[in-house]
């Protein structure tokens, strides 16, 4: 893990400096908190859709999974029919999974029936008391994505374990995973 000096010379973490994608989603984004409703389902699906694959994959396909799950507004992707699956299947702009694919339909229908209870949820596993980590600090699961990959499993979400979890709080700003060392601040 660890810090260095980005294009501009300023400390990032390690990891966001091997492609520009990288760089500016680390700088613009990565654990800036979200916290409505379709923001939290987009990273959710997009978490779940890289598990197994590299996050620059899904990051170079963003737009695409945005056209192709109608801006993510779970109450649109809620409506999708089997007929929608299949389109999807053959969208090169995608992820091409069924499994994949049907969770995130499946995943919107419950999204969408619990609405700002969703948002609530997620929210309630929020990491505040630990500090930033240091070079030898890095993790893939923690107690509490453990406990939210529970959750939002006993909620009806599918295709969400402790590990994806976890990428889902670093994204969304449930805890301040940027290297202590690095520039960039989220609070």
């Amino acid at each position: 893990m660890g810090t260095a000096p980005g294009p501009d010379g300023r400390l990032r973490c390690s990891w966001a400096l091997s492609t520009p994608d990288y760089l500016a989603y680390h700088d613009t984004e990565w654990g800036r908190p979200v916290t409505s409703v379709s923001g939290l389902y987009e990273r959710l699906t997009l978490e779940a859709f890289q598990s197994g694959l590299s996050w620059i994959t899904i990051l170079r396909k963003r737009e695409g999974f945005r056209r192709a799950f109608a801006g993510f507004d779970p109450g649109r992707v809620a409506a999708f029919d089997e007929a929608d699956v299949e389109r999807l299947l053959v969208d090169a702009g995608i992820v091409r999974n069924r499994a994949k694919i049907e969770a995130a339909v499946a995943n919107a229908r419950v999204v969408a029936a619990m609405g700002q209870d969703f948002t609530d949820l997620i929210w309630s596993y929020a990491v505040t008391d630990r500090p930033r980590p240091t070079d030898e600090d890095w993790r893939a699961t923690s107690p509490e994505s453990v406990a939210l990959a529970k959750a939002l499993r006993q909620a009806g979400i599918r295709f969400v374990g402790p590990t994806t979890a976890y990428a889902l709080m670093q994204a969304v700003g449930l805890v301040d995973d940027h290297v202590v060392d690095c520039a960039i601040t989220v609070a």
